[in-house]
This record gives C-alpha cells, sequence and structure tokens, in this order.
C-alpha cells in the first residue's frame, strides 16, 4: 500500500485541492510540504500529535517536511478572537521554545543541516525571517491587492467570527498565512501545506496567491482533527493540556491518558496515531470487553514509545499493570511525598492527604470528592470524611488514593 492510501485507510485525510496530482507527489516521494506551529509554549502537545505522526509517515515515504514556526505571528499576539488575548512574546521567548520544538519533533522527523538541499531531510523555518522587517506598504500594494475581501468574508473561519466581532488583526491572518506559503514556494520549492481541517480556507488563500503570483500550482490538503466520541478536541485532562515534554506531563501520566480513553475511540486512535500495520488494526475490529483494555494497552505503550522512548514506556505500562492489580510495578507510578509535617498526633485524615497530594485544589473540593464516592484508598471506597490513616501504614510502598477512574496518586514519607 502507497503512503497516500494507506493515509487513506487510516482516516486521515479530509479536504485537498486536487487529490491526483497530490497522489501522485507524495507517492514518488515529491512533496516538500509544511505545516504551522504557533510556538506559544516551549512544549508541543497532543493536539500537535497528529501533525508531527503525518510528517513521519510523509517522510518514510521520501517527502520532505518543513516545519514552520510563527516566529513572526507570534509577536502579535494570538488572532483567534479569544477575549483575552495571550501575552506578546518576545524573540528570546520564541527562539527558545522553537529550539525546544526541534528537540521533541526530532523523535518524529530526522531534519538535514541548512536549506533543503537533501532530499527528504526535515528542516525548521522561522516565519520571523520575512515578517519581522515587512514594509507595511510595500505589502499591501503586492500582496493585499490579490485578495478580494468578498471572497475572504463568505470563508467560514470568517463567517463564524462575524456574529461576535471580526477584528483586524483576525482578518489579516489568512493574508499572513497565504504569504508563508507563497515565501516557502520562492525559497525552499515547497509546493504543498498540510494543517488542521479548521485551517482550510487560509490554505486555499495560499494556494492562489502563488497562481497569481508565480503562476505555478501548489496544492493543500487537510487532515482530520482528532476528536472524540462526543465531538471534542482530545487532548485535554482537568489538569490542562497534555504535553509532549516529561516534566509538564510526565510519561507515566501521557500512558495514563491514551490508557483511559473511551472505548468508541480506541480503533480510531490506533489507525491515526501509530505507526502498527492497518491489517493488525483491522483485526482489532472485532474486539470486545476485556479486549478493548489490550487495545488501550497496546495504544497507550506505541504512542508513549514514539514520544518517550521505549524504556520509559515500559515503566509506565509496568505502573498501570500494578495500579489496575495485575503483576506489574507500582514504582513509576506518580507519586506524592508526605512529611512527619503533615501528621497530627501520627495521623493524617483523609482531605489531608487528598489535598497535600494534589488531587483535589482545597479542602471542601475534598470533601465533596469522598461523599460522592468518588474517593479509594488501595482500591476501597471511602465515604467517610471523617475517615484518618496512621502514619505506620504509609511504611513500604506507602498507599494508592485515588480520586475518580483516572486520578491517583502514591502516597509516600519523605
Amino acid at each position: 500500500m502507497k503512503i497516500f492510501e494507506e493515509l487513506q485507510a487510516r482516516g486521515l485525510l479530509a479536504q485537498l485541492t486536487d487529490e491526483e496530482e497530490i497522489r501522485e507527489l507524495v507517492n514518488d516521494g515529491k512533496a516538500i510540504f509544511y505545516i504551522g506551529f504557533d510556538p506559544t509554549a516551549d512544549s508541543l502537545h497532543v493536539g500537535h500529535f497528529m501533525a508531527l505522526c503525518l510528517m513521519k509517515r510523509l517522510q518514510m515515504a521520501g517527502n520532505t517536511p518543513i516545519a514552520l514556526i510563527g516566529g513572526g505571528t507570534g509577536m502579535i499576539g494570538d488572532p483567534s478572537g479569544r477575549t483575552d488575548m495571550r501575552n506578546m512574546m518576545t524573540t528570546e521567548m520564541i527562539d527558545h521554545n522553537c529550539e525546544c520544538f526541534k528537540r521533541q519533533m526530532s523523535r518524529f522527523i530526522e531534519f538535514g543541516e541548512g536549506d533543503c538541499t537533501s532530499k527528504g531531510k526535515a528542516m525548521m523555518v522561522n516565519n520571523a525571517e520575512w515578517l519581522r522587517d515587512l514594509n507595511y506598504i510595500e505589502f499591501i500594494r503586492d500582496i493585499g491587492a490579490c485578495f478580494s475581501v468578498n471572497t475572504m468574508l463568505r470563508a467560514e473561519c470568517y463567517k463564524q467570527r462575524m456574529e461576535k466581532g471580526l477584528s483586524f488583526l483576525e482578518f489579516n491572518y489568512m493574508i499572513m498565512q497565504s504569504y508563508d506559503f507563497l515565501e516557502l514556494y520562492k525559497r525552499y520549492g515547497c509546493n504543498m501545506q498540510f494543517g488542521g481541517d479548521d485551517q482550510w480556507s487560509n490554505m486555499l488563500g495560499g494556494t492562489e496567491l502563488i497562481r497569481k503570483k508565480l503562476g505555478r500550482d501548489a496544492y493543500a490538503m487537510t487532515i482530520t482533527l482528532l476528536m472524540n466520541s462526543e465531538g471534542k478536541k482530545m487532548g485535554k485532562t482537568q489538569k490542562g493540556a497534555v504535553w509532549l515534554d516529561p516534566n509538564k506531563t510526565t510519561p507515566y501520566e501521557f500512558y495514563q491518558y491514551w490508557r483511559n480513553i473511551g472505548d468508541a475511540d480506541v480503533l480510531k486512535c490506533l489507525r491515526m496515531l501509530t505507526f502498527l500495520p492497518i491489517e493488525q488494526i483491522d483485526e482489532m475490529d472485532r474486539w470486545e470487553g476485556s479486549q478493548l483494555n489490550e487495545a488501550k494497552d497496546i495504544l497507550a505503550y506505541e504512542l508513549t514509545n514514539l514520544v518517550h522512548g521505549e524504556e520509559e514506556a515500559g515503566k509506565a505500562r509496568e505502573a498501570s499493570k500494578g495500579l489496575f492489580g495485575g503483576s506489574g510495578s507500582i514504582e513509576n507510578m506518580p507519586k506524592a511525598e508526605l512529611t512527619e509535617e503533615n501528621f497530627r498526633d501520627g495521623k493524617i485524615d483523609l482531605i489531608g492527604m487528598l489535598t497535600a497530594s494534589g488531587l483535589v485544589a482545597s479542602r471542601s473540593e475534598g470533601r465533596r470528592a469522598i461523599e460522592q464516592g468518588g474517593v479509594s484508598v488501595n482500591d476501597e471506597k471511602v465515604t467517610d470524611i471523617k475517615a484518618s490513616y496512621d502514619i505506620n501504614v504509609f511504611d513500604g510502598d506507602g498507599i494508592i488514593l485515588k480520586r475518580g477512574k483516572k486520578n491517583f496518586k502514591r502516597i509516600v514519607i519523605k
């Protein structure tokens, strides 16, 4: 199966400008394609995961990836229509974040040195190279003249914003993104853009700008957004984003996120995100009941291995087995360390243990969690808000404190 057909089989393709041309380019390894990344944090997250996997698949098929960092657009904040605009970023902050991104991306794609002179080697480009010193008058005269306001307002991304109010900053974003594509085409021969399905209108603007300015054809393809069965974007927890940086989201927490996804989502995620043979995943379509838990374990291990490596994936799997009563080790489970200061007369109450471990934000939240039956100690549900524990029970491996189905800590004495 060639790469284009594999992307179809995995359910990754959404919208394409010219299907036959794109099929030929990617199957023949002739695509020089880019995907944009917004450097507003010092780590990538699960929301970027689909793009990273796509870059890896296409590079394995001989195509050349360009990771475009929005260092120029990052200088003016976030044009997403949020009421709370992100903080303006300094050049130093953006450069630092770019370095962090490249380290994480290197686990997925192989970078070359310098520009795209070596076929198939990835490169990282920052649009600050052409945006930070842009002459506004020249830009509007040369590029702005290629865009029809009437056509832009018919784009879905703008129609959704018109009722709430569309800022001039947002309105310019299609032009800026289109200009990125034009510059990448001229500088590196970039002939294709990939992105999320919500970027379709902006991507079409880029292909049209290249046609008008250079008389050349360029192509765009969107990939399916990673949504769960409830129609919500995946990659969020109660704590916020699921990061690829192990200091923000530990390998164990990353593993558990995928281990705990809904039954209806596991086969879709296996197809879209893992590199397991599609035939093997198709065999799992018939799995039911406890077999779905096995499929979740396979998914969690494969993705943790991709992001954090085989050793960390193995540790996370062992810790997960230990949590759910298997033969695994609990040594690598997230833990909270208590000190003797947390105890009064050699005892700690359950609410105090919940707050000290960070499983709840306040004593009142801890009380509600207990009363609602959402707290267990060593797999035994506890509904007594006055429950307390002697310091001696924490000897050895400590105890496993659990809130809900997915939040837990191994509590030990420091």
